[in-house]
């Protein structure tokens, strides 16, 4: 079969060492490399920059936290609060709404409104945490907190970016696949009239 009139005829491919830079592959495209580094670029990431990027912000919120925790702690105490009435009674399964009373360290009487468990009564003794301001709040961070929070953010942080790493390279890779099959559609559109007029002959 004649080769003249196809416009793929380029001759037989020269063996590797004899024109062919070595570890060339005349059929690989620039979407096929593209591809490939981008791959390696993704893996990189994966075996360098994921567990770098999981501790850097693991450390970072464990650090905040535990400033949190020696800012509270400083903050804040422990008051033994008396029940004065209950002013808002929500049922037995959330915590009631009620006035208390406490002294605090420089002999001043406090009241305030708080949160407490169900089933309290007029008169009852119960601690509370306060801060400088006199205001009911709650405990302080503790370092287990700070720490499941530093944990927590770096896990999240893994998860992430090997979520990020796996959609980027689906993404591209129905990008590269579209080009593909465009260039393909083009090639066809040229060459498909010359087999078609072979045929008819």
């Amino acid at each position: 079969m004649s080769t003249r009139s196809s416009p793929y005829a380029s001759g037989p491919l020269e063996p590797r060492g004899h024109g062919t830079p070595k570890g060339h592959n005349p059929l690989i495209r620039t979407s096929d490399r593209v591809e490939l580094w981008l791959r390696r670029v993704l893996m990189v990431v994966l075996v360098v920059g994921l567990p770098v990027a999981g501790l850097v912000v693991g450390r970072t919120t464990y650090e905040s936290s535990i400033r949190t925790v020696q800012t509270q702690s400083a903050e804040r105490q422990q008051v033994d609060a008396q029940v004065m009435s209950i002013t808002e009674n929500v049922g037995r399964a959330t915590k009631e709404q009620a006035e208390v009373r406490w002294t605090d360290d420089s002999g001043a009487v406090r009241t305030s409104s708080a949160r407490l468990k169900p089933g309290m009564t007029e008169g009852a003794s119960v601690r509370l945490w306060v801060d400088r301001q006199g205001t009911v709040t709650g405990p302080p961070l503790t370092k287990r907190q700070a720490l499941a929070n530093g944990w927590f953010a770096g896990g999240f942080t893994v998860i992430s970016v090997t979520a990020g790493v796996f959609l980027t390279r689906a993404g591209v890779r129905i990008a590269l696949d579209r080009r593909r099959y465009a260039q393909w559609d083009a090639e066809w559109g040229r060459v498909e009239p010359e087999w078609a007029g072979r045929f008819r002959r």
